[in-house]
């Protein structure tokens, strides 16, 4: 069985796992106060360029997303996402378990835009009865979205425009973050990540390390006192040089890019191979998720030899999803292309 149900099926790159096993044995301070995380800090903050920005390790997305949102908002106030944005449809209710409603916006493809928020928040405002009811506070998306589709520069200007004239924080979820920066229809740098958005995290997990995300934090008004929150939700990890030794492999040499576009090269072969076929995509996505519309046949017969991600109905036949990663295997592409070709 070949698999290509999502991008953290393997362990971490090479260069992380002699990383480990070569400090496997040093001393260090915990919880994330070593020379390791302060080296990948310093790495980050370099790809930034930015050194104001605050850089912290966490051990997975969920925990990320929970841990900034609990500390960067009041409790009376929501967050506005899309309807299939990760913290609504994928983290078991995490956020409003601890008090904080979504404020959901319908998508078609992930994406929500700057009209929608200035719509949300000018309705609150001119409300009477304003007060009776959850307040925007924050504006969470995510880069790339959870169904492969990026926001241009001049998109996240835009929203970032809006948050700043209300007043709300603008996160961005980067769970994906390489596969985003790495597509050649994207026309971001990371570099420009600090001057449109006020947090965002660069998400390690998906992108070859064993476990964790490295948050950016932008606003000053949300640094103070992070790591109160980080320590209360549970996500500050007591042996925290072994996030800082991932990141710091990671940002050396530019190898987090340069894993990120692997994957995304041959999502791209798959998509062109389903193209070729005549089979439709679901979502336009130039990143290392995509979504074929497939009959039920063709989902029986691929399924023999490969694993994938059901998605949703599309009348009688089914969305799935295939997904590459920094590990995806040339030969196994190769192999998953003839498979479509003989449908």
């Amino acid at each position: 069985m070949i698999r290509f149900e999502s991008d953290y099926t393997q362990g971490a790159v090479r260069e992380i796992i002699d990383a480990l096993v070569k400090t496997n044995m040093e001393m260090t301070p915990g919880y994330g106060k070593d020379e390791y995380c302060l080296s990948a800090e310093r790495k980050i903050k370099a790809a930034l360029e930015n050194d104001e920005v605050d850089v912290h390790f966490l051990v997975g997305g969920t925990q990320t997303n929970l841990t900034f949102i609990a500390s960067a908002i009041k409790p009376y106030q929501g967050v506005i996402c899309a309807d299939s944005g990760h913290i609504n449809v994928h983290e078991c209710g995490s956020i409003e378990a601890c008090g904080t409603k979504l404020l959901q916006i319908p998508s078609a493809d992930g994406k929500i835009t700057a009209r929608e928020i200035y719509r949300i928040v000018s309705d609150h405002i001119e409300d009477v009865n304003r007060e009776h009811a959850v307040q925007p506070g924050m504006v969470y998306i995510s880069f790339p979205t959870e169904n492969g589709t990026l926001y241009s520069k001049n998109e996240l200007k835009d929203i970032y425009y809006v948050c700043r004239k209300f007043g709300l924080i603008l996160y961005i979820d980067g769970a994906r973050l390489g596969y985003g920066l790495a597509s050649e229809e994207n026309d971001l740098q990371m570099k420009d990540l600090p001057y449109l958005c006020d947090a965002f995290y660069i998400g390690g997990t998906k992108v070859g390390a064993l476990f964790g995300e490295a948050l950016v934090i932008v606003n000053d008004s949300c640094k103070k006192d992070f790591r109160y929150m980080e320590k209360q939700k549970g996500a500050m990890l007591a042996k925290g040089r072994l996030l800082g030794l991932q990141f710091d492999a990671l940002f050396t040499d530019g190898l987090y890019l340069d894993i990120s576009r692997h994957a995304v090269e041959l999502a791209i072969r798959i998509r062109d191979a389903f193209t070729r076929r005549g089979i439709k995509l679901f979502y336009d996505s130039p990143t290392n998720q995509q979504f074929p519309i497939l009959t039920k046949d063709q989902v029986d017969t691929l399924s023999k030899d490969f694993a994938f991600s059901p998605w949703c109905k599309f009348g009688n036949d089914f969305v799935v999803r295939f997904c590459t990663s920094w590990a995806t295997d040339e030969n196994d592409v190769d192999v998953l292309i003839k498979a479509i070709e003989s449908l």
